[in-house]
This record gives C-alpha cells, structure tokens and sequence, in this order.
C-alpha cells in the first residue's frame, strides 16, 4: 500500500483515541449530574463507572474473536456502531430519567469502546515502518490525552447546570417544581449525546467507505507453559487492575470533592478537572522522557510514592490546596497504565498476546474501585473516602519494585 495511504489510514486511527477518551473522560461529569437528576447516592452514581468499565472485562475476548476472523476493520465498525447507538440511546433515557436505562446506554457504549481499544492499539503499532512504532502509538496518545482534557471542558459547558439545591431546598419545592428541575437537568445530556452519536456515525461511514491495508499476522505459537504460571505477569495484571481503579476514582469524584472541600460549584470544578487532565497528557510526555535516563520501573515506584503522599494531603486539608493536590496526582499518574502494561508483557516472547489481553482486561479494575468509594463516602464523606485511591497505589509501588531490574522498555498501549 503507498506511504500516503498508509498516512491516511494513521490519520483515521488516531480519530478513534480521540473518540474513545471522550467518551470516557465525559463519567465524571456524567457522575455528579445523574447523581442530582436521578437523585442517587454516591454509591449508586458510582456505577456510571462499572457499567462503563465492566464492559472492558466482558468484551475483551469476544473483541478479540470477532477481529481475527473478520479483520481489524471490522471490528473498529462494531465498535463505532455500538458507541453511536449507546450515544443515541441517552436521548429516551433522559425523556424516561431512568438510572437504569442510563446504565444500560452507558455500557453499549463502552461495549463499542472495548471493540475500538483492541483493534486501534495494536493496529496502530503495525501499520507502517516497524522502526516509527513508537512514535506512532505516542502521537495517537497524545490526542486521547486532548480528549481528555475537552471532555470535562465540554461536558461542564453543555451539560452541568451550575444549578444545585440542598435537600432542604428541594423539600421546600411543589412536586411539580422538583419534578421539572429533575426533569430539566436529565435532558440536558440529550442533544449532547445526540451529537456524538451523529459524529461517530459519520466516522463509521467513512471508515466503511475507505480501503484500509489488511494487516497479516503470524499464527499464534502454541503456549505449553500456562500463563497463570507467569509470576510478574499476575502481579502486573492486579497492579493493573489497582490502578485503573485508583484513576477512575480520582477523576470521578472531583467534582464532588471540588465542592466539599473548597465550596467550588460544578462548572467551575470542571475547568479545574480539565486542567488536571491536561496536566496527565503533559506528564505523559514528560514521563517518557523521563525514561531515557530513569528505568520505568524506577519512575513507576517514585511516582506511586508521590501520588500516595498527594492524596493524603487532599483527604488531611480543606481548600483549593486539596483540590491541587489531586491536580497533582493526575500528573504523576500519566505514565503509569501503559509502563504497568509494557512490565507485565516484557519477556514473555511468544505468550506476549496472550498476556496483553489479560491486563488489558484488567480494566475492570475501574469498575471496583469507585463502587467502593462510593459506599464509603456515603459512609462517611467524599474526602475520607479518597483513601481507597490512596491505598490502590501501595500495590503498584509493590510491583514497580519488582520489576527494577527491568531497564529498558518500549511503551505500546495508550488508555
């Protein structure tokens, strides 16, 4: 295939880790604003982010099957029609103000993602010159840390009210006033979604529209030993598992911490969350230059420390200074999900797929975590129960300290 195709072909991949870090960057505005529309716990609120991220653990495989009997195109289709028909779906969800169809748009969405992550990180990898890999997978990286840093902006512009009434205030209203509020602010998320879904549709049609190159892969070589068997690669799989956790909550509750500890409303606190966002694309690449003259495992650890030490510091202060400390802890957590990824994988040699697919599914670490959260803060308050995050980076210290001997690796994967 000519260079300038295969270009064109990059140009399009790198759309999908825009897409995808959209989509999900947009739970913690999504969190605070159901949690008041459908009036809801934090607990329950909190599984905004289980339906998003169970759906990683469940479709991973599956993902997997599909593509390799229908190729990569394929299953990037899948994965947009499913992310455009979650999307279309918030619309009778929020006419209904239904939790549950809400969960249920959710999860067709990240169903959709799971297809577009498994098809666009290693896709990306093996299309065009081996020697530019690298920088390839850095430069789609970059535009999923863009969407990160857009979706709380967005989502904060177009969706959040900036309008919250305590439940005194909504006690001293008719039935009918609180109905309307609840009303007014679940349909705000209507012609949003309906957007994104119109964009992802017409993604979908172009790609269907456009010859991609067909990537040949080498049969799979035949594991004798089991996987299970593989010590850093287990440990590498539940650091994963911990600290996707650890990062889905501390973006999804900031907002809610925004208020509590320094009285910031919901607009305002999502500026404050897209500017950590924007600080975790930055600390990627600084991260990764890092790693010219620092072993990653080395980073990993020092960066699991200083996160440890900012979250104390949010849950132990009240003010703006807590809200910059969880700034903070956006920053030093950039490199960690793909240096995890590239230290579980390194030296496995022929079980190298197999044992990708495995932390990659540990996603569904996302998916625990903020439930927990959630059920402390209802127990307690939102501020305490950022101590869960804290203790989920205890575990990637671990693993980071034994994996020191590693001195060198090649970071592939960008979530």
């Amino acid at each position: 295939m000519p260079a300038n195709n295969f270009r064109f072909a990059i140009i399009l991949l790198t759309s999908l880790f825009f897409l995808w870090g959209f989509a999900l960057n947009l739970n913690p505005i999504l969190i605070p604003h159901l949690k008041k529309a459908c009036q809801l716990s934090d607990l329950q609120s909190a599984l905004i982010d289980s339906a998003s991220y169970i759906a990683y653990f469940l479709m991973a495989i599956p993902a997997g099957l599909f593509m390799k009997k229908h190729g990569y195109k394929g299953g990037i289709i899948v994965g947009l029609l499913l992310f455009a028909a979650g999307s279309f779906l918030f619309f009778p969800a929020a006419a209904a103000r239904s939790y549950v169809f809400f969960l249920g748009a959710l999860f067709i969405i990240a169903c959709g993602l799971a297809f577009l992550e498994t098809a666009a990180n290693p896709y990306i990898t093996v299309l065009g010159d081996p020697k530019t890999a690298t920088q390839r997978i850095n430069f789609a990286q970059s535009f999923n840390g863009l969407a990160a840093t857009l979706a709380p902006l967005a989502g904060g512009l177009f969706i959040l009210s900036g309008q919250t009434y305590t439940p005194q205030q909504e006690a001293a209203m008719s039935q009918q006033q609180l109905n309307n509020y609840l009303q007014t602010e679940a349909n705000s998320v209507q012609i949003p979604f309906i957007i994104i879904g119109l964009v992802v549709l017409l993604v979908a049609i172009f790609i269907w529209k456009t010859k991609l190159p067909d990537i040949i892969e080498s049969e799979d070589v035949k594991v004798e030993q089991s996987l299970l068997k593989e010590k850093n690669l287990m440990l590498g799989v539940l650091a994963q598992f911990f600290y996707v956790g650890a990062q889905v909550c501390v973006s999804s509750f900031f907002i809610r911490f925004s208020k509590r500890v320094a009285d910031i409303e919901e607009k305002q606190a999502a500026m404050y969350l897209s500017a950590a966002l924007l600080g975790f694309m930055i600390g990627r690449f600084i991260g990764t230059f890092l790693m010219r003259y620092i072993s990653p495992a080395k980073l990993l650890a020092a960066f699991s420390v200083v996160n440890m030490a900012l979250l104390l510091l949010a849950v132990m202060t009240d003010g703006k200074i807590s809200v910059y400390a969880l700034v903070g802890v956006e920053v030093f957590m950039s490199i960690m999900f793909p240096t995890i990824f590239s230290l579980s994988i390194h030296g496995l040699g022929p079980k190298t797929k197999e044992g990708s697919s495995l932390v990659i599914m540990a996603i569904a670490g996302g998916a625990v975590f903020p439930v927990i959260m959630g059920k402390l803060s209802d127990a307690t308050n939102i501020q305490t129960a950022y101590i869960v995050p804290a203790a989920c980076f205890i575990v990637v210290f671990y693993f980071a300290i034994k994996n020191l001997r590693v001195k060198d690796i090649t970071l592939s994967v960008a979530h």
